[in-house]
């Protein structure tokens, strides 16, 4: 997004600096090295932010007796490629673009954009087979019934969502305050040393993206899998883990949240545990909160599950919680994390 700002002073902040070699080598290895040691994080961020570095680099390369392109149509169609392979959805990564990356580029770029994502997607079928991210939750969502449980559960952790990103955001601005060098290894040495007691003093698996923790949820018709220590030292991980400075994308660990955040809320008020429509509602719900791309949120859960009977239940839930993610804050995690690297 900073990259292709057309605000952007290139001499202040370059492309090369956001998304050339050195860039997309520290995103690839410390990604891996986080994923190693169990940081809360999920894979798509960094996916996304490698894929556009490659296509940035081999923008850079193109003969010049070939007929040239764009460089913002190649980093959207990049970052749209990173996602549809980091989940295998590319309607997901079709509608992140347009979304959050293309808002003023859709016209020119909407060739490149398919492209790239329909060889990325079918690069990962080969490689993976065509699976689904969550495989196939039991989901009822006929009649009006659960419009109310709908609005409610979305409302609630796109709030959640959106004030883990104010804190995330408010962390990131206190660390840049840190001028000198040893007190900013002296965070990250802090940052990892209150992970690993999170990680020791919790039953559950409380590290990595959470994917195990979704699929336990979204599979068990019993409820009961989540405790709020989870929640919460899942929660406190991911803000420790992003604030210290390591590579890693907020897709994988806010559904993770918003799973546990429903399950909570479900037997809280006593409803059917094998109907797993709200629990993929809060999934939405906080993936909008965070990110505040519903249509992203929604396209992306639907194509995790094969679920396309809730497919208006899961725009509404982006939506509404989309719409109550303002009261934490206006702007996104995305759009503040943008003005933080071009100031």
């Amino acid at each position: 997004m900073a990259a292709l700002d057309s605000k952007r002073d290139p001499k202040k902040v370059s492309t090369g600096f956001l998304l050339g070699g050195r860039a997309l080598l520290a995103k690839f290895t410390s990604s891996i090295v986080a994923l190693l040691g169990g940081a809360v994080i999920g894979r798509e961020g960094p996916m996304i932010q490698i894929s556009a570095s490659i296509f940035y680099i081999v923008h850079k390369f193109i003969p010049k007796e070939w007929p040239r392109i764009d460089r913002g149509r190649m980093l959207i169609a990049g970052g749209a490629a990173g996602l549809a392979a980091a989940f295998n959805t590319p309607l997901g990564g079709i509608v992140f673009a347009i979304e959050e990356l293309a808002s003023t580029h859709l016209n020119a770029c909407k060739s490149s954009l398919l492209y790239a994502v329909i060889f990325s997607g079918m690069t990962v079928q080969w490689i993976l087979g065509p699976y689904l991210f969550l495989g196939f939750p039991k989901v009822d969502a006929a009649g009006f019934s659960m419009v109310g449980y709908v609005i409610l559960f979305s409302a609630v952790t796109g709030i959640i969502g959106a004030y883990q990103g104010k804190v995330i955001l408010q962390l990131i601005y206190l660390k840049r305050r840190l001028k000198k060098p040893f007190m900013r290894i002296l965070w990250v040495g802090l940052s990892g040393v209150a992970l690993a007691l999170l990680f020791y003093f919790n039953p559950s698996p409380a590290f990595g993206p959470g994917k195990e923790i979704m699929t336990s949820i979204l599979f068990n018709t019993e409820g009961n899998e989540v405790t709020m220590w989870l929640l919460l030292s899942r929660f406190v991980g991911a803000i420790l883990s992003y604030t210290s400075g390591i590579a890693g994308g907020v897709f994988a660990t806010s559904l993770s949240a918003g799973s546990m955040i429903g399950e909570l809320m479900m037997g809280l008020m006593n409803l059917d545990q094998e109907n797993k429509l709200l629990i993929l509602v809060a999934m939405i719900g906080f993936l909008t909160g965070i990110t505040r791309a519903p249509f992203t949120s929604s396209i992306l859960v639907l194509e995790m599950t094969d679920r396309h009977s809730a497919i208006f239940m899961f725009i509404l839930a982006g939506m509404i919680s989309s719409l109550a993610a303002r009261i934490i804050d206006k702007k996104s995690l995305y759009q503040r994390l943008e003005w933080n690297y071009l100031r």
